[in-house]
């Protein structure tokens, strides 16, 4: 599916369905590495399925507002202490908030509903989200294209780190049957 699955993939994390841009803009840079995808289409995909998604949440907050998000947010990963920090970020920062939190993981995905609940001026907010979401994009499409490019030098160690990655669930596994008897 191309680009549309890089911008559907990135419009449901962004309407805080828990689908990571920390996985689907590397895979797309690794696209890219394999000629498959073209860089700079890629990162427009991301960017502009992110700000699709983020109208959804955007909208969400201001027709359910802080009712529905005390009734609903459980099932999508957001709490009421979630929304207490955007607030905490919209009174410190005003709605430049909706640009910085589009840098950080986790908080980026969560800000659309705060804004929404705000009523934040839309036009704005599109704005906000689109210039906060092309660098996060651009470096995550970025590493996914390095990533592939040195994919035969990496490997090597991604293979070391399974063997850790198993020998870590092993021991907490262990941890647990133990502590049950």
């Amino acid at each position: 599916m191309g680009y549309w699955a890089i911008a559907i993939g990135m419009a449901f994390e962004s309407a805080n369905i828990p689908l990571p841009s920390e996985v689907i803009l590397p895979f797309g840079g690794y696209l890219v590495s394999t000629g498959r995808l073209e860089y700079f289409m890629t990162v427009l995909a991301g960017t502009i399925g992110g700000m699709v998604g983020s109208a959804i949440s955007y909208y969400l907050g201001v027709l359910g507002g802080r009712p529905f998000l005390a009734r609903y947010g459980r099932y999508f990963g957001f709490s009421m202490k979630h929304l207490a920090v955007a607030e905490r970020w919209f009174e410190q920062y005003g709605e430049a908030t909706v640009f910085f939190t589009r840098l950080m993981p986790i908080v980026r995905t969560f800000i659309s509903l705060p804004a929404g609940i705000a009523k934040m001026n839309f036009n704005r907010f599109l704005i906000y989200s689109f210039l906060g979401s092309l660098p996060w994009s651009l470096l995550l499409v970025y590493i996914g294209l390095k990533l592939g490019q040195n994919w035969k030098t990496i490997e090597f160690w991604f293979h070391r780190l399974d063997v850790v990655v198993v020998l870590g669930i092993v021991a907490v596994v262990v941890y647990l049957w133990r502590k049950k008897r």
